[in-house]
């Protein structure tokens, strides 16, 4: 799956706060996520985040 820095991923399950967009401030075996409901970073494998991915919203200006 190609996810890179700057990406928005809408997840299947939500956040506590009850957004479920997240920003990829950095991708590799782990993403670091920053909730973009509340501002809450975490740290998750690329497989559980992955399994989890609903959609991937890229902005227009990058590529």
């Amino acid at each position: 799956m190609d996810v890179r820095p700057g990406d928005i991923l809408e997840m299947k399950k939500q956040h506590p706060c009850g957004d479920k967009r997240f920003l990829v401030l950095r991708s590799g075996m782990d993403f670091r996520l920053k909730c973009l409901g509340c501002g809450h970073e975490v740290m998750v494998p690329r497989a559980k985040a992955e399994k989890n991915i609903k959609k991937i919203g890229r902005p227009e200006h990058a590529e």
